[in-house]
């Protein structure tokens, strides 16, 4: 089911099957479904109260390298940036392919791919600059 979710820096909207959240969607679908109190809806609302809380069932990366880049990313704590180079390094990548591969994570926020900047800016994000914007301001790294 999706559901809807209402953050502090505009809405948003989320799978969850009961047991694991699937994705999230930084924009706000038509749903007939309402607002939830499962794991996913708890844990964003810590996130946007400020708070470190254990991350819900997530939906299993697709491959490998999407579960190595996950747990590089769940690495970045809030309040810091890595570069696409940093990243790529690390994965044994390019700076553009680890680019691509963060521009399709299926569950921005709650595994932080907004944490990743350009070596001379923000670089892009999947969900828009304004929400990496938001997010990165939120978590007091810019």
């Amino acid at each position: 089911m999706i559901y809807p979710f209402h953050s502090p820096l505009g809405p948003l909207s989320y799978a969850w099957n009961g047991k694991l959240c699937r994705h999230i969607w930084l924009e706000q679908l038509k749903t007939a479904e309402s607002a939830q109190d499962d794991p996913v809806a708890q844990w964003l609302n810590a996130y946007f109260d400020g708070n470190i809380s254990p991350l819900p069932p997530l939906d299993k990366p697709a491959t490998p390298f999407q579960a190595k880049m996950r747990a590089e990313l769940l690495a970045i704590p809030a309040g810091t940036v890595r570069t696409y180079g940093d990243l790529a390094v690390k994965l044994g990548t390019s700076p553009r392919a680890m680019g691509q591969a963060l521009g399709a994570n299926p569950l921005p926020i709650l595994i932080p791919c907004h944490r990743v900047v350009a070596a001379n800016g923000l670089g892009g994000f999947s969900c828009g600059l304004a929400w990496k914007k938001k997010l990165l301001q939120l978590e007091n790294a810019l």
